[in-house]
């Protein structure tokens, strides 16, 4: 077991923590110690299928899909960045572990012939909410165009924080729907390709919502996909607003304050 995966289970308890695992994968671990995934890509699989230069990845494995066992994971789309689709079968195979996803999952999941799984797998849409342990996820809309046009995102409820992750979209400041008002951590995508909002867009984003801290994601993982993080950085900054760049592994504890 590697050292970022015993961070991971080694985390006290009683407080609540989000970790990065690199382009939109993030970890989230309850006050009980439950574990829930979020868009998770542990392998080399977008290199493969897509089989040129462009997607080699370029940020380390940090976690395999065997260290944890996940209470929860969640595929906001199908693309082979956020739906692995080499580590999703490893992490349902303990028989417990719940996948939640997208509709459009559905032909991964038959192509990888995982229906043997099925009580343990859910599709999810925008406005579905689905409790699970110390986990209340409700599901909201996106716009990843028509390569993922049932992409969602994903708000997380837990130990009386809010984390939303967008998931990949562009700007729609038109589907900010049931976003609360006191939320605690927002997480979106920097790359400005295929559809993602930019570094200034996401920092819209976050005047927006004044989210108690604004994280971004999708840079990084693939020369592909773009994503300027020091350019973020200014324009946050110039902004007043509250923020965190997470490197690969970090750590970030929320505290009972904003």
């Amino acid at each position: 077991m590697n050292d970022f995966a015993l961070e991971v289970l080694n985390a006290e308890r009683g407080r609540t923590h989000l970790f990065s695992v690199g382009q939109a994968g993030y970890v989230i671990k309850s006050f009980s110690g439950q574990i829930m995934g979020v868009d998770l890509y542990l392998s080399d699989c977008v290199e493969r299928f897509e089989g040129h230069v462009g997607f080699k990845r370029l940020l380390p494995k940090i976690l395999s899909p065997s260290d944890i066992e996940f209470d929860l994971i969640v595929c906001t789309h199908a693309h082979l960045d956020h739906f692995d689709v080499d580590s999703v079968p490893m992490m349902l195979a303990n028989g417990r572990t719940r996948l939640l996803c997208s509709l459009e999952c559905r032909g991964l999941i038959d192509r990888l012939g995982l229906w043997y799984h099925e009580e343990q797998i859910c599709f999810v849409a925008p406005g579905d909410c689905v409790e699970f342990g110390d986990f209340r996820l409700r599901f909201v809309d996106c716009d990843h165009g028509e390569s993922a046009p049932d992409a969602v995102g994903v708000i997380v409820f837990v130990d009386g924080k809010s984390i939303y992750e967008v998931g990949d979209t562009c700007l729609r400041t038109d589907r900010l729907n049931n976003i609360p008002d006191d939320l605690d951590v927002l997480i979106a995508p920097i790359n400005g390709a295929f559809g993602n909002m930019n570094e200034a867009e996401c920092v819209e984003l976050a005047e927006l919502l004044r989210p108690g801290i604004t994280i971004p994601c999708h840079y990084g993982m693939f020369a592909a996909h773009h994503g300027d993080v020091g350019k973020f950085y200014e324009l946050v900054r110039d902004k007043g607003l509250p923020f965190c760049i997470m490197r690969q592994g970090e750590r970030f504890t929320l505290t009972n304050g904003r």
